[in-house]
């Protein structure tokens, strides 16, 4: 559950933003463009240019529209603050991206577990420009829609190494295009300096199988030889390799169990 709730949108697309919710947007954007400018693809940073947001205020839905509109054919949409499976799917599938339109308090500042809209617009958009991420994620959404619970969650798993915690190579090194990497500056510097994470070749099956944890720095992160390969993924059977990973089952997990007793 969430203490959030989405704040409502006028018939223009508007929400209206207070000067508190302005101040939050303005420290959380300028804290992260510290931490991205040598940590970014090239592709998020491009689509961060076209997006040109704001930095004073709280950007508007049909801001971002017109961009997403113009490069790839996408579109943002809000939501309340969680929605279902159901949903997100036959959203993706229509080329609209879900966002939540509430911004974190001062109080969780640095870290909160469900997705808001700083995240979903500085952490996602400018990825959503990009053609081959866009036919990526607008694919994704459509196996979604048609694919059974139980594969569902094998799909997620999909979506959280890409879309959301994806490293991709580029001749400078490793760099980021996962909007919860991006959104998160402690998880920015971790996933590319630090020591303790494994940074693998980006493989279909292994990914598949790879159970995850929302609430920790990730221990494990999939790195693409580059974001074409996002298209080729595309273009491939995806719903084979899923069924290849069910029959196989998961792979040990590299973390703890949420909650350890101690005898």
């Amino acid at each position: 559950m969430t203490q959030y709730v989405s704040k409502p949108v006028n018939d223009k697309g508007f929400v209206e933003w207070s000067h508190e919710e302005d101040q939050i947007w303005h420290d959380l954007v300028t804290r992260q463009l510290g931490f991205i400018k040598q940590r970014a693809c090239k592709e998020y940073l491009r689509g961060l240019e076209l997006l040109d947001l704001p930095i004073d205020r709280v950007p508007q839905l049909p801001e971002i529209n017109e961009v997403l509109k113009r490069e790839t054919g996408w579109q943002v949409e809000p939501v309340p603050a969680l929605i279902n499976f159901d949903k997100f799917f036959a959203l993706l599938a229509n080329k609209k991206f879900p966002v939540a339109t509430f911004l974190r308090s001062r109080a969780e500042f640095d870290y909160l577990q469900e997705p808001d809209f700083f995240h979903e617009i500085f952490g996602h958009c400018a990825m959503l420009t990009n053609p081959q991420f866009a036919e990526f994620t607008h694919t994704y959404g459509q196996l979604g829609q048609n694919a059974t619970s139980k594969e569902r969650v094998y799909l997620a798993r999909l979506y959280w190494f890409t879309v959301e915690f994806g490293l991709v190579k580029e001749e400078s090194g490793c760099k980021i295009y996962g909007g919860g990497i991006l959104s998160s500056p402690g998880e920015t510097v971790y996933s590319l300096d630090d020591p303790k994470p494994l940074r693998e070749p980006f493989d279909i099956h292994t990914v598949l199988r790879t159970p995850y944890r929302i609430d920790i720095m990730q221990p494990e992160y999939f790195v693409l030889d580059s974001i074409e390969e996002l298209y080729k993924l595309s273009q491939m059977d995806l719903m084979f390799h899923v069924k290849q990973a069910m029959k196989a089952g998961l792979l040990p997990p590299l973390f703890e169990p949420k909650e350890v007793t101690h005898a």
